[in-house]
């Protein structure tokens, strides 16, 4: 694996990190100040500038330090994160997303923005908060540093070592626990930790987080002033930690670290064997272990030893009489009680151990998309292979129950099952696309001085990720388009007695083998009179056009037509719904509005779970082969003769269960006859689709129901009016796959072309 496939797997854990980052904020936006949400955005940040720091990315590094700065002074209760300060730490996020797509793609951030949100962030750490009622936690100031009560010994340069600790501020509130097992980690940076980002303070804060430690910093090898180069790193570091996590969890907090420092990190106690002879004093050794049972004032000082606790001065002082057989006893209580910390510290090892291998159970890998559709490719042909060896059976074989056939049978079940398996892989959350929309709600609000509120449900519905990935655009068009058109300003809300914070929401579910997306907002809905002579005005429509409610409504998505009395960065060209519907028609979706004028507008797209496959009924209409949809239908009917009503000169109806249905001639609609068929003679598919009720769709003979592999008819030939696309049957016949929904509509008097046109309508 070479520099840039490393590099690259950064950026799509970047991806990641960003994701979590933004989720977090959002979470702490909405009042959750759970420590563990905002350790996980603390992490993002941490994560981002170490792997940033290793490819020399200096700008994202500078960045990722700062936002990491303020956000520990979250972690440690110095700042409160109030609105205001979230407000800012979001802003952030979309500058360090930002400056990690710049570093990705060769672009640039605008050094402007980077700098003045660096401002801000320092303006938060150093307590300095945007608004009077976020009032920062009084604490008293971290002392670092203790100096022993000892003097450690010189060396010639003057210079001394100085033991010292955190205090509480950094560690943790709970008890000194005697039973836990102790570790001993050496560390010594090298000038490449430091040229990279990382701060040995932080890195030692984080340990602190882990149990009761104290810390030795070895200062033997500073130089004098004239030697000093400004770039290097001189201290060493011998901590002593009591903790229940586990190695594993000391060596996580060192991970971006590990390879620019000498890091050392060992049980104390573990290598000690049962028959060793007890050592002699003086002995350097932990005198909290002994609780209650400290020896008496001996004669003889003991040498302080150089991992000694803050309080290790009374230790010693205490220590100083104590005589030799005391000392003696005390070593052997010392050891007794630490071969049951060792015993308890193998026990906790073994249960985290258990924990660690329950949790691996959900590993994943990163497989590149190209090899998965490939894969899908594969399986696509499988099935139409198998389609086709099935029918060539069943057409030279009449004896239903040979062994072939039931060879065949299993076979269809396997492929069926390869197929959903592979499919799986491919279906991904809709999360990373509605987090990427609350960043396109803060951009616009800003712009237009609004305050708005996104409300996300359902991210974790999943779709196909070829659906997913051409779902943003359309989704940015109409968020922006809520924001600028649909939600009023706070002063109008007031008045109108709404919340003057303006609330759109973005929802995702499955329904029918499809999945729904609506975004939904609280504006002002629809002016269906503004919007009628916006069009007559731009030669949109006919003046003396008899439009209903809903053919006004879907005027928005008309190509050139816009509403705003202005031009502005944000709308005024005409571009943007029409995109929008293009883009759901293309991936073979639908796009309906619901509007009620003061309260609001709810866009509903209907699109397909996967652009692979479908279920679908294989039917004969006028001597042509169609595949319907099998997610659109709800039944099938054999028409009688009693059941069939006529309506007006054209229309007819059937009578299902002592209701009416629309019947709709699938040959007739797609011209490929000149008269309505006889309905009797025919099957009737009840169908229902979005927006348009239930229809009766009458068609001459259904062929059975087959899993059949979609091929784009537009991409490989032209777009049909009435069919969504096409696919390849058992006997290597192409098969066209019905549009139901533009079917459906053509019946109501729509146009079947993907861009209606009311100007004839009068």
């Amino acid at each position: 694996m070479d520099m840039n496939e490393i590099k690259e797997i950064f950026f799509q854990e970047c991806e990641e990190q960003l994701a979590e980052l933004e989720s977090g904020l959002l979470k702490m936006n909405d009042g959750d100040r759970d420590p563990e949400t905002v350790n996980a955005v603390f992490r993002a940040v941490h994560s981002i500038k170490g792997g940033a720091g290793a490819f020399g990315l200096d700008d994202l590094v500078a960045f990722a330090h700062v936002f990491e700065t303020t956000l520990d002074c979250v972690r440690s209760n110095k700042l409160e994160p109030t609105q205001d300060v979230l407000k800012v730490m979001l802003k952030a996020a979309d500058v360090l997303a930002d400056l990690t797509n710049a570093a990705r793609d060769g672009g640039s951030v605008d050094p402007a923005r980077s700098r003045g949100l660096v401002k801000e962030l320092e303006a938060l750490a150093n307590g300095d908060v945007p608004a009077p009622s976020a009032a920062v936690v009084a604490e008293p100031a971290p002392k670092p540093v203790a100096v022993a009560a000892a003097p450690a010994p010189t060396d010639d340069s003057g210079f001394q070592p100085i033991p010292f600790s955190f205090d509480d501020d950094f560690g943790s509130d709970e008890p000194s626990v005697d039973a836990l097992p102790e570790y001993e980690v050496s560390f010594k940076p090298r000038s490449d930790l430091y040229a990279k980002g990382n701060d040995a303070t932080l890195l030692l804060r984080d340990l602190a987080r882990l149990g009761e430690m104290s810390v030795y910093c070895d200062l033997d090898a500073l130089p004098g002033l004239p030697e000093l180069d400004p770039e290097g790193a001189y201290f060493k570091w011998t901590i002593s930690i009591k903790t229940d996590k586990g190695e594993d969890a000391i060596r996580t907090v060192f991970e971006f670290a590990e390879w620019d420092c000498e890091l050392d990190v060992r049980l104390v106690g573990a290598a000690a064997s049962d028959d060793e002879e007890l050592p002699m004093v003086p002995v350097p050794f932990d005198l909290s272990v002994l609780d209650d049972e400290r020896a008496e004032p001996a004669a003889e000082p003991i040498e302080e030893a150089p991992l000694a606790k803050s309080d290790a001065a009374a230790a010693v002082a205490a220590a100083e009489t104590a005589s030799n057989v005391t000392q003696l006893a005390a070593v052997a209580a010392r050891v007794e009680k630490k071969e049951a910390a060792l015993a308890a510290a193998a026990a906790a090892n073994a249960a985290a151990a258990q924990n660690n291998a329950a949790a691996s159970v959900g590993q994943t890998i990163r497989v590149d998309l190209d090899r998965v559709d490939r894969l899908i490719n594969l399986v696509g042909e499988l099935v139409i292979n198998q389609a086709m060896l099935s029918q060539s059976v069943v057409e030279n074989d009449n004896n239903g129950a040979s062994s072939i056939n039931m060879g065949l049978e299993e076979l269809q079940q396997l492929t069926r099952e390869i197929q959903d398996s592979v499919m799986a892989i491919r279906a991904q959350p809709v999360k990373p696309v509605f987090q990427r929309m609350s960043r396109i709600v803060r951009e616009i609000a800003d712009m237009t001085g609004k305050s708005i509120r996104l409300i996300t449900e359902g991210e974790n519905t999943e779709v196909d990720k070829t659906v997913i990935d051409k779902l943003a655009e359309p989704l940015t068009h109409m968020i922006r388009n809520a924001v600028d058109h649909g939600i009023e300003s706070p002063e109008k809300r007031s008045t109108l007695g709404k919340n003057p914070e303006g609330t759109v929401r973005l929802t995702a579910k499955h329904r029918s083998g499809r999945i729904l997306i609506e975004l939904a907002d609280d504006g002002a809905g629809i002016n269906r009179e503004r919007v009628r002579q916006k069009a007559i005005d731009n030669d949109l429509i006919a003046a003396d056009a008899n439009l209903s409610d809903e053919e006004i409504d879907n005027l928005i998505f008309l190509p050139g037509f816009s509403t705003a009395d202005k031009i502005s960065d944000i709308s005024g060209r005409g571009v943007g719904m029409d995109v929008v519907k293009r883009s759901i028609q293309a991936l073979g979706g639908r796009i309906n509005i619901s509007s009620r004028p003061g309260q609001g507008s709810v866009f509903t797209m209907s699109l397909p779970l996967t652009l692979a496959v479908l279920d679908g009924m294989v039917v004969t209409v006028a001597g042509q082969t169609l595949v319907v949809p099998l997610t659109a239908i709800v039944e099938t009917l054999q028409p009688e003769a009693s059941a069939i009503h006529s309506f007006g000169a054209n229309h007819r109806l059937i009578s299902i269960r002592n209701s009416f249905c629309p019947l709709v001639d699938v040959g007739r609609i797609l011209n490929f006859r000149a008269t309505q068929a006889n309905p009797v003679e025919g099957v009737a598919l009840l169908v229902e689709s979005e927006g348009g009720g239930q229809r009766a769709l009458m068609v001459d003979a259904i062929q059975g129901q087959r899993q059949v592999v979609i091929k784009s008819l537009e991409a490989n030939y032209t777009h049909v009016p009435g069919i969504a696309a096409a696919t390849i049957l058992g006997d290597g016949r192409v098969a066209l796959i019905l549009d139901v929904d533009a079917v459906v509509g053509a019946s109501r008097g729509q146009s079947l072309k993907p861009e209606m046109s009311y100007a004839a309508v009068g």
